[in-house]
This record gives C-alpha cells, structure tokens and sequence, in this order.
C-alpha cells in the first residue's frame, strides 16, 4: 500500500521532485528525448509567430508536448523490459516496437496538425 503519511503539499512537492528526476534520467539517458526536446525549443516560437489565433497556437504547441509525452511513456517501457532481462524475448520486442511505434504517431501528429493550420 502507498504511504499514507505523504499528503497534502508534501505529497505534491514529493511528486514534483520524481517528476524532476524522471526529466533528468530522461534527458540524462535517451538521445531521442534530447532530440524531441530540441525540436519542442525551437517550434515553440515558432507555434507563436506562426500560429493566426491562440486555438491554432495551442493545438500546435500541445502537439509538440504529445512527442515528449510519448517519448517519455516509450522509455519507460524499455527501461522496465530491458531490466527484467537482457535475453530477446517476443513480448518484450513487442513492446519496445509498439511503444516506438506511439512515438513515431506522435511525430507524425505534429506534421499533420501543423500543416494543416499553416496551409489552410
């Protein structure tokens, strides 16, 4: 069971901080969440110097946040099946290659969403 004695702001404050270690170890750890967060750096403006109303911008930017969301789920996911074992096992294939493959949806998301608003 959860510890009942962490409620409240410290809860919050604890879950912050396991946030912050998750970013780290992220970007610590995977180059492709580096490389996301490169992209996200730079689009960003770009959502607001391109964007032609603050729906557009939103949309735009909450797609780029989808790539890291993702980006982070997928590393999870390797970490925890490389950490069970190190043998090629179908299931754990599986799952690296389905959560690559949410990654890769999500990329293609942004290319969708952001043509469609800077081209109609």
């Amino acid at each position: 069971m959860a510890n009942q004695k962490n409620t409240g702001i410290k809860r919050i404050l604890l879950a912050a901080g396991y946030s912050f270690n998750g970013f780290k170890a992220a970007f610590v750890h995977e180059a492709a969440f580096r490389q996301e967060l490169l992209l996200f750096i730079i689009l960003v403006p770009c959502a607001f110097w391109l964007g032609d109303s603050a729906l557009a911008i939103a949309v735009m930017i909450g797609s780029l946040f989808l790539v890291l969301i993702t980006e982070l789920i997928n590393s999870a996911i390797e970490a925890v099946v490389d950490r069970i074992s190190d043998e090629h096992h179908e299931l754990a294939g599986r799952a690296k290659d389905v959560a690559s493959a949410a990654v890769f949806l999500s990329l293609v998301n942004v290319v969708v969403v952001w043509t469609i608003l800077l081209y109609r």
